[in-house]
């Protein structure tokens, strides 16, 4: 398997190299990978669409997001807590979506996961970015040979056990890892990727995280 490297684009900037498959894949990864995220309706998609990538591809769901957010009031957690039987049933029908009774039936539960942790913790972002590597260690160096190692780490490992522990499914350390990668809470942009240093400044800026209130 090749290495992640960094390759030039159609319009000739130099990107992580896994976005250039379609244009899409281009404009989620210059607009959205690896920029904060501390909004919980975010943050609630993002870990479901996790749970149904599994086995595929990001590109494929990416592709469906639209369909997605149909499908599951557009991931209000309040609104997707109260799907029912009828709803798993409209959904296994729905050619738009990756029709897996499992994956359904774990995107509800973890809606009804984050609704129970926004109104412990204040939201579901206080939870999420309480793993945030230590910011005092960024920005890393970080080549195609260390991103290739990195599936998993301490902190995606913890966030995975806090996750399942207050009832999230479909979400071992890899993916948990994944998602911090998506949302930000890690700059992993390769060194010469034209995003890097965006992202990063994104992430140093002062950002409005919601804290617990306990």
């Amino acid at each position: 398997m090749a290495l992640p490297s960094v390759r030039p684009g159609p319009d000739g900037a130099w990107r992580c190299g896994w976005c250039l498959g379609s244009p899409g894949y281009v404009a989620y990864h210059d607009d959205e990978w690896g920029r904060p995220v501390v909004d919980d309706t975010r943050l609630l998609e993002k870990l479901c669409l996790e749970g149904f990538q599994a086995g595929l591809s990001w590109l494929t769901v990416l592709r469906k997001r639209e369909a997605f957010r149909r499908a599951f009031a557009g991931f209000d957690r309040e609104r997707l807590a109260r799907f029912g039987a009828p709803d798993v049933a409209r959904l296994l029908v729905d050619a738009g979506i990756v029709r897996h009774r499992g994956k359904i039936e774990a995107a509800i539960a973890n809606a009804r996961a984050a609704c129970a942790v926004a109104e412990r913790e204040g939201s579901l972002a206080a939870l999420v970015w309480r793993f945030e590597p230590d910011p005092s260690a960024r920005p890393r160096r970080l080549t195609g040979p260390v991103l290739a190692r990195l599936t998993e780490t301490p902190e995606s490992a913890a966030l995975s056990k806090e996750l399942k522990r207050w009832g999230f499914r479909f979400l071992g350390p890899t993916t948990a890892y994944a998602f911090m990668q998506a949302m930000g809470l890690v700059n992993d942009h390769l060194e010469g990727c034209h995003v890097r240093g965006a992202v990063e400044r994104a992430r140093c800026a002062p950002r409005r995280v919601p804290v617990t209130t306990r």
